[in-house]
């Protein structure tokens, strides 16, 4: 977050907590989205399991498998999230990812109102790159974008989701892409199940007064 007053900061802030206030439409659900990586790490001596007095132990030592990118994409209106796992972060991904949140996640969406960081991938030109000129300008009328600002991923609900997933289902040693999907998939499941859901306080009342000092003085 920036130190001292940011117009630009401010109004992309206060962009997305209007957002957030919106009520729930059936047709015109708010889609957070974000990504992460996740370095895939094998063993290279087996673990020692939990025993009665003796904790579960596991060797410093261990052989890099490669690396991955998890896509979150969580819906605060709808109750909803899905994680999808790919080789790479791209533009190309990301436009994949997309036509299948339209296509398949969302296909009776008049609008989807997708919130998320400003990145180089995160861009309409990307399904450009991806897809004919047709199929991407279908895809891209689909959507509402708003972009939380620079140093300010807090604002992102994917970001949230995406820490409770690493903390619940990603933390340990995971070796293969394989077993990164599985884990994805279970988590997703379980949590769509129980009906989690974040509780979003903070508000542009709120933010004018805690970030006073981000305005600028007029």
């Amino acid at each position: 977050m920036p130190g001292e007053a940011d117009p630009a900061f401010v109004a992309a802030m206060e962009d997305v907590l209007e957002v957030y206030k919106r009520p729930f439409h059936a047709h015109c659900p708010v889609v957070c989205m974000d990504e992460m990586p996740k370095q895939l790490i094998d063993e290279i001596r087996p673990q020692v399991p939990m025993k009665p007095g003796r904790p579960k132990r596991q060797d410093y030592e261990y052989v890099r498998k490669g690396t991955a990118a998890v896509f979150m994409f969580f819906s605060p209106t709808h109750n909803w999230r899905q994680v999808r796992v790919h080789e790479r972060r791209t533009g190309v991904d990301w436009a994949h990812e997309i036509k299948t949140l339209i296509d398949q996640d969302f296909p009776d969406a008049d609008k989807i109102v997708l919130v998320m960081d400003n990145l180089n991938t995160h861009r309409i030109a990307s399904l450009y790159a991806t897809f004919p000129a047709k199929e991407a300008r279908r895809l891209a009328s689909k959507l509402e974008i708003h972009y939380t600002p620079k140093h300010g991923s807090w604002l992102n609900m994917a970001e949230m989701e995406l820490s409770v997933l690493h903390r619940q289902a990603m933390k340990d040693r995971i070796p293969t892409l394989t077993l990164l999907c599985q884990r994805a998939e279970h988590w997703t499941r379980q949590r769509n199940d129980a009906k989690m859901t974040i509780d979003w306080q903070f508000t542009t009342d709120d933010a004018r007064i805690k970030l006073k000092k981000l305005y600028p003085s007029l």
